[in-house]
């Protein structure tokens, strides 16, 4: 091998460039991990690949794997800690290769569900001094020495290569996502003036009327109820402001995390701050239009909020499935007092159903409502989806 460059084997070099031409195209800090991780088992021609990124408690605030199904992933349980061997790497310079990471003395196990690995290759990815991710491979495809491992050194500089240049697009990625969420803080704000300066507006307004309408309700009635019907105009004005502002922004956790993961969050919150037990469970949605998002967290906030506040209910369950491949559907179910639909809409008190039925509509999406009295109430939305 030259000193001081890598060696490559055939083929090498394309299989590389190919590789960062791909890591080059993608924006998002978990598109890239992915690419890279993909990019990685597939030139080393590993049977699993992960790349994990550390946090500063002890565990890692993003793992990426390849070659685990989603279900092997849901069995083996909660993201790994920084021991063993992935402290090894997080902490220290250099490359670990070994024949077999059981017989490491570093070694701590794994979760049953975890998938067997024998020989290893890992290595820190850094920027600069700074860690900010561990790679490794494992279970290298191909015939082994006795005791020996099927990673080589040219698997080594292939390794080396991809991280330094990983390095570099994380650290981009990294960069675009904080000058987003500015630009994200800086429209925020800027939405916020508006909305203040509007609605105070509105609201200065409809103070000033509600003052006249009483001072004229004893002696000229008529003209009284003509003000208060201008309150009313002033307030419903007011509502729309509110609303076409707060409809501009989409929900930060949404767009950092996506979907699924900003819904098992609020959940969470939820279940905790309330006495009723509320559940999440998703099955084949992963990533949808953003309007499809922002549509399903939008009616799913809604409808938990009238679970939670209205129904009396003891469980809520929030169901995020695929029912078919161009579909995606999202139930609210609850347990509590239920009510009759149409009766609702005739006493004009939509619990939010007009504004959920127009977030679907607007997504070329359906929104259905079944409850009864004493039966608890179900609220279905499916819009078309990737």
């Amino acid at each position: 091998m030259t000193p001081g460059r890598p060696h490559l084997p055939p083929g090498g070099l394309t299989a590389v460039s190919s590789a960062l031409l791909a890591m080059s195209r993608h924006l998002e800090v978990r598109d890239v991990l992915k690419t890279i991780v993909a990019s990685a088992r597939d030139l080393l021609d590993a049977e699993y690949a992960a790349l994990g990124v550390p946090d500063d408690h002890g565990g890692f605030a993003q793992f990426v794997v390849d070659g685990v199904s989603e279900e092997q992933w849901k069995a083996i349980g909660p993201l790994p800690r920084q021991h063993g061997i992935l402290a090894a790497m997080l902490h220290g310079n250099e490359t670990e290769r070994l024949a077999d990471v059981r017989k490491d003395p570093r070694f701590e196990g794994w979760p049953d569900a975890h998938p067997d690995m024998s020989d290893f290759l890992g290595l820190p990815i850094r920027d600069g001094d700074e860690v900010i991710g561990a790679l490794f491979l494992a279970n290298k495809r191909c015939p082994k020495p006795d005791g020996g491992c099927g990673f080589t050194a040219a698997d080594e500089d292939l390794l080396t290569i991809l991280a330094q240049h990983a390095a570099i697009a994380l650290t981009n990625a990294r960069l675009y996502e904080r000058s987003r969420e500015l630009t994200i803080a800086e429209e925020r704000s800027r939405l916020a003036h508006e909305l203040h300066d509007a609605v105070s507006q509105k609201l200065f307004s409809l103070r000033l009327t509600a003052q006249a309408a009483a001072a004229l309700v004893d002696r000229d009635p008529a003209r009284a109820k003509d003000e208060l019907h201008q309150v009313a105009a002033l307030a419903a004005e007011a509502a729309d402001e509110l609303r076409a502002a707060v409809v501009e922004l989409r929900p930060a956790g949404l767009d950092e995390d996506g979907l699924v993961a900003t819904l098992r969050n609020q959940v969470q919150v939820m279940d905790r701050a309330h006495t009723a037990h509320v559940v999440f469970d998703s099955c084949g949605v992963r990533a949808l239009p953003a309007a499809q998002e922002e549509a399903m967290l939008r009616v799913a906030q809604e409808a938990l909020h009238n679970a939670l506040r209205h129904s009396g209910a003891d469980r809520v369950d929030v169901v995020l499935e695929k029912p078919r491949d161009d579909r995606a559907r999202l139930s609210v179910t609850d347990d509590g007092c239920g009510f009759d639909p149409a009766g609702v809409r005739r006493a004009g008190r939509h619990l939010g159903l007009v504004s959920m039925r127009d977030r679907a509509s607007g997504v070329g999406g359906t929104l259905t409502v079944h409850s009864e009295p004493g039966k608890g109430t179900t609220i279905t939305l499916e819009v078309p989806g990737a």
